[in-house]
């Protein structure tokens, strides 16, 4: 079915989107994928039918689309993004629908094709679903357990918070266990920690926990599923993180070059300095963050995925972040991309389903002009985006025309 708009006026805006139709049968010739596990496939052909892959044919054709020239990997996942923030006046960040839809829009053109929000987005997720609306695959935690001591709330009290969201349709438990950098303090206890993502694991949803310093390791102990940010822990830390499997969400520079970049939109909202002048230290957080990764990448069996924690001024800028983990920090271009694909999948309980080219699973693909392996600029040049079999943006040369 073609995406629904409410007005022609939003088709000016979206021609790619609006002069595609998804086709019972497609057929995508590639000279280079990268199958979104570690490996690269050359010279071969991706069938789709409806939104699934359903073979990987080197003789498949007639060719839909070809993408020869280009580099094909699996749709992008950032697993923390805030695709409802945006600025405006008295802090009202969130509280634009035309604005948040914008921001969906911008992040899958970026070639990011599933996103994990971090706030109250169940509205936009259930739009996009039901194909409203153009945008990522979006899971969302609802409404976030903010730990403020003993004033939290009793663990039996913390267990019914996280029932609630369920009943909400959280697809994620989201949990403050600490400040922020400076002020990085546990606020829950290791007891509340530990009620949080017991109850969350009952009722099978992943825990998704803000956590620095001594919270890290809190948290792990707690059983929660994927640490944020992480920075100040030790290296005993990330290693008990290995070996109990829980995923690390580390950010490496494009969320500190955002405040400084729009300090002066931020300031003055809630939750951020009064002043432009106040945002100044936040430079001197990018080296720390930056030593943090490399150091965390080094851990052996620690998995760490991709996320960017996009808020105002970074929707649809999400990629950026690839180049701070291998230009800054040293991670190999193919571990990156694995981070946003595959890892990323399995850390949102999604392996089945996306992060890999594969018969069987969504086709979400997207393709690059440069090979990120050589040069990891080219996650900037995004030429096409497939999600769920709809193609949403196209810029291959002759992308109409059948070939054999």
């Amino acid at each position: 079915m073609k995406p629904y708009f409410p007005a022609g006026a939003m088709c000016l805006l979206l021609v790619d989107l609006c002069s595609a139709a998804p086709a019972t049968r497609v057929v995508i010739a590639a000279n280079t994928v990268l199958d979104g596990k570690g490996g690269a496939l050359h010279k071969t052909r991706i069938v789709v039918e409806g939104s699934k892959i359903v073979a990987i044919d080197p003789k498949a054709g007639p060719a839909d689309y070809d993408l020869r020239g280009l580099t094909v990997l699996p749709g992008w996942i950032d697993a923390h993004v805030h695709i409802a923030s945006n600025f405006g006046e008295n802090g009202a960040n969130y509280e634009d629908a035309f604005r948040h839809a914008s921001h969906a829009w911008m992040t899958l053109m970026a070639g990011f094709t599933t996103v994990q929000s971090m706030g109250s987005e169940a509205a936009l997720r259930d739009a996009i679903a039901a194909g409203s609306l153009p945008g990522p695959r979006i899971l969302t935690a609802v409404a976030a357990l903010s730990g403020r001591g003993e004033k939290t709330g009793t663990p039996e009290e913390i267990r019914a918070f996280v029932r609630e969201r369920k009943q909400e349709g959280a697809d994620l438990i989201k949990i403050y266990a600490s400040g922020g950098f400076r002020a990085g303090g546990m606020t829950l206890s290791p007891e509340q920690l530990q009620a949080a993502c017991d109850e969350a694991k009952k009722l099978g949803l992943r825990t998704v926990v803000h956590a620095f310093r001594e919270a890290v390791r809190a948290a792990t102990l707690a059983g929660c599923s994927q640490i944020e940010h992480g920075v100040g822990a030790s290296d005993e830390d990330l290693k008990l993180m290995a070996e109990k499997g829980t995923y690390l969400d580390p950010q490496a520079g494009l969320l500190w070059e955002n405040y400084l970049l729009n300090a002066s939109k931020f300031a003055g909202t809630p939750f951020f300095p009064k002043t432009v002048e106040e945002f100044a230290p936040m430079k001197d957080l990018v080296p720390v963050s930056q030593e943090f990764l490399r150091r965390a990448a080094k851990i052996p069996g620690l998995k760490i995925v991709f996320g960017t924690d996009a808020l105002s001024g970074m929707h649809g800028r999400n990629a950026e972040e690839f180049l701070h983990h291998v230009r800054d920090c040293g991670v190999d271009p193919m571990r990156a991309m694995i981070s946003a694909n595959s890892l990323a999948a399995e850390a949102l309980g999604m392996a089945g389903r996306i992060g890999s080219i594969a018969p069987g699973l969504e086709a979400d693909i997207i393709a690059l002009d440069g090979d990120p392996r050589k040069d990891i600029t080219a996650v900037r040049r995004v030429a096409f985006v497939m999600k769920g079999g709809v193609v949403y943006k196209n810029r291959a040369k002759a992308p109409w025309s059948r070939r054999p």
